[in-house]
């Protein structure tokens, strides 16, 4: 008895020296108070305050289940401290988009949709050329930053995304894929700029509590693909409190009483955690003008980077959102100027579903429709980001890095008082701009979606139900896209390209175009790459080549079959004449059948290497190979 006493001594003490008057507690936690440090009794006192007292209600008698009691506070500090503002802000923010999602509010209630400004490419001309240039002498002032939260599940690959292949024909993931592009603009941006040492571009790489353990084993186990490790920064983001009720009470895993339970909150988190590591400060001081955001599986995207770079930079645009031409009441965000009756405007994604009844409300009875170019003039967003470094810190300084958030409760009916689940809130990277001044100069960079866009998300199953005419954006379509948009570059410079053949792969009719790969130091930009083709080259439908080293020059080329070439930096290779063997086939796989890896049952095929001309030059110097 007497212990007993000393332990409710010990409390009152530290409740008048910490001046709580603790008389409308729940006793459980009071009994329990000993346990804490000040600090975690401090935040008990704002979770209380904040309408929280159902979390302590279960807790048991002193000396059972203590340790666990320790645990949930430990996981409360962590939710507090890894939130701009803190769980209060998090809890009222939380009341207030679901008091707005309650009453049915439409977010752009008193806003005016409008097509915003910025700049239409078409790949090869003058003006891409001369953009692309801009880009890549830009590009040693840039730091790229992979937003990498998500795990391979949605597409039937067990994984982490990036660890997938981007295409088959060389098995380069798209990790690898992107490190090597990275590297090669660092080169091409230094030669162009006469640089006497390489100025190394940053990349960090975002990731969660389920990819960051496999994404820092790829990257180590693989030495950094190339680059120096000093070069890769890993920023982890934390989960978010779920929510019970309209209320926002937090809401306790329904397996254990003493943990909250949590969800993502989205890649929006990109800029708390850009802002909290301190890295922006670092780069600005290093003299970096750009933060170019990406996501983690579109083997096409530095095709469209150094032009879009070379918009920014030209344009001085603060946000660049990069764009595809975008069919009306496609299912892709269309980037909307809106502008508000009290004077506010902002450059932003709108989703698909919204954007059309929007526009019917404001003035425009047919909605969402082409124009005379046959597209949407709202351009399509693909959540692929060029911020000028200067005002986006200056912004995030105003911010904390906060993103403006939304929730998405599924009611259990139509009085929406209840939720069928427990709900979280959630922010998205693309909505950074929502914040701005009107003053920010917030554009587009719009490329051909064979350039830029191939997303890879969707499995077999769902990708084969896809309507007619729409994109998979499948493991399927997006290795085929690779080889579509690098036949199509070298038909733009002067190859004769054979036409593709229709075929279908888990239940998915593609274009088979012959299957062209490059090392990205190959070709990082367009004229790079008409600079290294020459004469009459030709390549058939069912030829495949990898061309794996920097200096590779085509000259009078006639290709039917399968040619690789590995070369070292230094090793100048001309290839000619007439090369013809069995070369590769395109042989079907079942994406039931576990004969065969994951990686290549999700696209339905395999390369079946029959014969090919493979030349490898280890050593710098000049080399013809001319069969």
């Amino acid at each position: 008895m007497a212990s007993g006493l000393t332990t409710a001594d010990s409390t009152a003490k530290l409740l008048s020296d910490l001046k709580i008057d603790a008389g409308d507690w729940p006793p459980s936690l009071v009994k329990n108070l000993h346990l804490l440090s000040p600090d975690q009794i401090q935040l008990g006192k704002m979770l209380l305050e904040m309408g929280q007292s159902h979390l302590f209600q279960h807790w048991a008698e002193p000396g059972v289940d203590d340790d666990q009691k320790k645990a949930f506070f430990i996981q409360l500090s962590k939710l507090n401290s890894s939130y701009p503002g803190g769980l209060a802000s998090y809890i009222k923010t939380a009341r207030e988009l679901l008091a707005d999602s309650k009453a049915g509010k439409n977010p752009y209630d008193g806003f005016t949709p409008s097509v915003p400004t910025g700049e239409v490419l078409s790949f090869g001309d003058d003006n891409f050329i001369k953009f692309e240039d801009v880009g890549v002498k830009e590009a040693k002032n840039a730091a790229f930053v992979l937003v990498a939260g998500g795990l391979g599940e949605r597409l039937g690959y067990s994984g982490i995304k990036v660890a997938l292949p981007a295409e088959t024909t060389t098995g380069t993931c798209f990790l690898q894929l992107y490190i090597e592009s990275i590297l090669a603009l660092q080169e091409a941006s230094s030669r162009l700029t006469q640089g006497t040492c390489q100025k190394e571009i940053p990349f960090v790489i975002m990731t969660s509590d389920d990819t960051h353990t496999p994404m820092v084993d790829l990257v180590e186990s693989n030495s950094y693909f190339g680059m120096k490790p000093s070069q890769v920064k890993f920023l982890k983001q934390e989960k978010v409190a779920c929510l019970d009720d309209n209320d926002a009470r937090l809401a306790l895993d329904p397996h254990n009483k003493y943990r909250i339970q949590t969800k993502p909150h989205g890649h929006g988190d990109v800029h708390s955690l850009l802002y909290s590591s301190g890295l922006l400060n670092v780069w600005h001081d290093s003299g970096l003008r750009w933060v170019i955001f990406f996501q983690d599986t579109n083997g096409l995207l530095f095709k469209a980077i150094p032009a879009s770079l070379g918009v920014s930079a030209t344009k001085e645009y603060h946000v660049n959102s990069l764009a595809v031409p975008r069919k009306a009441k496609e299912a892709i965000g269309g980037i909307t100027k809106l502008t508000h009756s009290d004077g506010r405007s902002m450059v932003i994604n709108v989703e698909y579903n919204q954007l059309d009844p929007l526009l019917r409300a404001t003035g425009h009875p047919d909605g969402d429709v082409n124009c005379e170019t046959g597209y949407s003039p709202f351009p399509g967003n693909i959540n692929q980001l060029i911020l000028e470094l200067g005002p986006y810190i200056k912004e995030l300084t105003k911010t904390g890095g906060a993103i403006k958030e939304f929730v998405n409760p599924k009611y259990k009916d139509a009085s929406k008082t209840s939720f069928k689940s427990s709900t979280r809130l959630e922010c998205m990277m693309q909505d950074y701009p929502k914040t701005l001044p009107p003053s920010a100069r917030v554009g587009f960079t719009v490329m051909d979606t064979w350039l830029a866009y191939a997303p890879v998300k969707n499995n077999p199953k769902d990708a084969a139900k896809v309507p007619k005419g729409n994109p998979y954006h499948s493991a399927t379509s997006g290795e085929m896209a690779i080889y579509c948009a690098n036949s199509l570059i070298l038909k733009k410079a002067g190859v004769q390209v054979e036409d593709p053949v229709q075929q279908v792969f888990n239940g998915q009719e593609v274009e088979v175009w012959p299957r062209v790969t490059w090392k990205p130091k190959w070709g990082i930009t367009f004229a790079v790459i008409k600079s290294k083709v020459s004469g009459s080259c030709s390549i058939s439908q069912r030829s495949t080549m990898a061309l794996k080293g920097r200096d590779i020059f085509l000259e009078n080329l006639t290709l039917d079959g399968g040619l690789i070439i590995n070369s070292t930096d230094g090793a100048e290779v001309k290839v000619g004449g007439s090369i013809k063997n069995k070369g590769w086939l395109i042989e079907r796989v079942d994406y039931k059948d576990t004969a065969f890896p994951e990686e290549l049952r999700i696209r339905g095929f395999r390369m079946e290497k029959k014969e090919q001309l493979e030349e490898t030059y280890s050593q710098p110097g000049k080399y013809t190979l001319k069969p």
